[in-house]
C-alpha cells in the first residue's frame, strides 16, 4: 500500500469513526425518544445483543445475493422510522424521506456502480443515520456505560476469534461489499483508493461515546472521543503498515474492536474510579425528587386544635 493510499484510509476512517458518535450525542442532547416499557437494562440484555451479533453473519451468508439488499432495506427502513419519529412526526412525511434516502442509495449503486464515490456517500449516509437511531433507542432506553464496556470487550474477543481461528469476518466482508444497503460506511475513488468501516464498529463507537456522555457529561465525552480517535480509527488503520515495516508481511485483517474493546473497557474503569456512579436518564431529564416535597411539608402550618368553649 502506497503512502497516499494509507493517508486516504486513515483520513476517511478517522472522519467516519468520529462523525457517528458525534451525531449520536447531538441527537441525544436535542431529541427525546419514547422509552419502551421493558424494565431496567441488565446483563441479560447484553447476552441477547451478543447472541444477535453471533447469528447475524450466518444469516447474511445464508441469504441468496439478490435477497440480501431487500432484507437490509426493510431493516433499515424500520430502524429509520422508529428513530426519527420524534423529528418527523407525520407518518407520510417520514416515510417519504426514508423512501427518498433509500432510493438514492439504490439508484447510485445501479447507475454508477459499486466503486462510485456517490454510491459510497449515499450508503454511508443511510448507515450513519441508522447508527444514530439505534444508539439513542438503546441509550435513552436505559443502556449504561458499564453495559457498553462489557459489550465491546466481548465483541473484541468475538472479532479476534472470527478473524483468526474461524475466518468468517473476511468472508462476510467480501459477501456484502458492493451491494446497496451494505452495513458499512466508507469511500472509494476508483480501484486504487478505498476505505471501509463496518456498521458494527460505528455502532460500538457511538454507543460508548453517548453512554459516556450520559454517565459523566463532558468529561465522559472527551474521554470517549479520544479513545475512539486513537483506538477506533488510528490504531486499526496504521497497525498493518507498522507490522509490515517490522516483519515484512502485511496482515489481511485486524479487527478494530481488538484495539477499541480493551481500551474502552479501561476507559470506563477510569471514569468510574474518578467520577463515581453514572448519571441516569432520570437525572438528565430532571425527574422530580422527594426531598423538596418533604421540606415543604415541614414548613406547612400545623393544624389548629379546637379549644373548648367556657361554660
Amino acid at each position: 500500500m502506497s503512502s497516499g493510499q494509507t493517508l486516504f484510509l486513515v483520513g476517511v476512517t478517522f472522519c467516519y469513526a468520529l462523525a457517528a458518535p458525534v451525531g449520536a450525542v447531538v441527537y441525544f442532547r436535542r431529541v427525546r425518544v419514547t422509552r419502551p416499557p421493558v424494565g431496567t437494562f441488565n446483563g441479560r440484555d447484553i447476552a441477547v445483543m451478543m447472541g444477535f451479533v453471533l447469528t447475524l453473519p450466518f444469516f447474511y451468508l445464508a441469504l441468496p445475493g439478490p435477497a440480501l439488499p431487500a432484507v437490509l432495506a426493510l431493516v433499515f427502513a424500520g430502524g429509520l422510522s422508529v428513530g426519527y419519529q420524534p423529528i418527523l412526526a407525520r407518518g407520510r412525511v417520514r416515510w417519504a424521506a426514508i423512501g427518498t434516502l433509500l432510493a438514492a442509495d439504490l439508484a447510485a449503486r445501479l447507475l454508477l456502480g459499486p466503486v462510485s464515490p456517490v454510491f459510497w456517500l449515499a450508503n454511508s449516509a443511510v448507515v450513519g443515520l441508522i447508527v444514530v437511531s439505534a444508539t439513542n433507542l438503546n441509550v435513552q432506553g436505559g443502556m449504561k456505560l458499564k453495559h457498553v464496556a462489557w459489550f465491546i470487550l466481548l465483541l473484541a474477543v468475538y472479532d479476534l476469534t472470527f478473524a483468526t481461528a474461524v475466518p468468517l469476518t473476511q468472508e462476510l466482508a467480501d459477501a456484502i461489499q458492493g451491494y446497496p444497503f451494505a452495513p458499512s460506511a466508507g469511500l472509494r475513488i476508483g480501484e486504487e483508493y478505498g476505505a471501509v468501516i463496518g456498521m458494527g464498529d460505528l455502532l460500538a463507537y457511538a454507543l460508548f461515546t453517548t453512554t459516556a456522555y450520559k454517565a459523566y457529561d463532558r468529561a465522559g465525552l472527551r474521554t470517549a472521543l479520544a479513545l475512539v480517535a486513537v483506538f477506533g480509527a488510528l490504531a486499526p488503520t496504521l497497525s498493518p503498515t507498522v507490522i509490515e515495516m517490522v516483519t515484512g508481511d502485511r496482515p489481511e485483517l485486524i479487527p478494530a474492536q481488538v484495539f477499541f474493546g480493551p481500551a474502552g473497557f479501561a476507559g470506563y474503569l477510569l471514569l468510574r474510579r474518578r467520577l463515581g456512579a453514572e448519571r441516569r436518564m432520570a437525572d438528565i431529564l430532571g425527574a422530580p425528587q422527594v426531598a423538596p416535597v418533604a421540606r415543604r411539608l415541614d414548613r406547612a402550618p400545623a393544624p389548629a386544635v379546637p379549644v373548648p368553649a367556657e361554660a
